[in-house]
This record gives C-alpha cells, structure tokens and sequence, in this order.
C-alpha cells in the first residue's frame, strides 16, 4: 500500500493514502485519529491546501488540524 506523509509535527502528521483516496490525520498527543475517503477527502486536502498557503507555520497548520479533533476518536494502534 503506498503512502505518502505530507505533514509531521510534534502534535499531528497527515498521511495521504493514493491508492485509496484518503487521507490519515493523527494527532500525537492522543494518540487518536481519523480517516478521510473520497468526497471528504478531497475537501479536507483543499482545505489543508488553502491553511498553507496563509500561513505556512507549523504552529498555524497545527491550529487548522487541531479543528478535527473532534471527530479523531478512532485509537492509534501499532501492529
């Protein structure tokens, strides 16, 4: 399955998923997150898009990300 981590910071990192048109965002901290496919997918990566293109600092894409942390309620699990 091919992969590609697009963001990483201390507190998230967002994976995007080709193949599967999705996208992972993981919150650190937590250790919780969420997946996005298809339709959603696609908003979420125009919105992240339009978040860097304001303000490219890790602090500002940490605040768009952390919007979602609502809806990370899915457990990181290491296998």
């Amino acid at each position: 399955m091919a992969m590609n981590v697009i963001y990483s910071s201390d507190n998230y990192y967002v994976v995007e998923y080709p193949a599967q048109h999705g996208y992972e965002l993981v919150d650190k901290r937590t250790q919780r997150g969420t997946f996005f496919q298809g339709n959603v997918a696609a908003r979420f990566a125009q919105s992240m898009q339009n978040a860097v293109a304001e303000d490219a600092s890790i602090e500002h894409v940490d605040e768009f990300l952390g919007s979602f942390d609502v809806v990370m309620n899915l457990p990181l699990v290491v296998h």
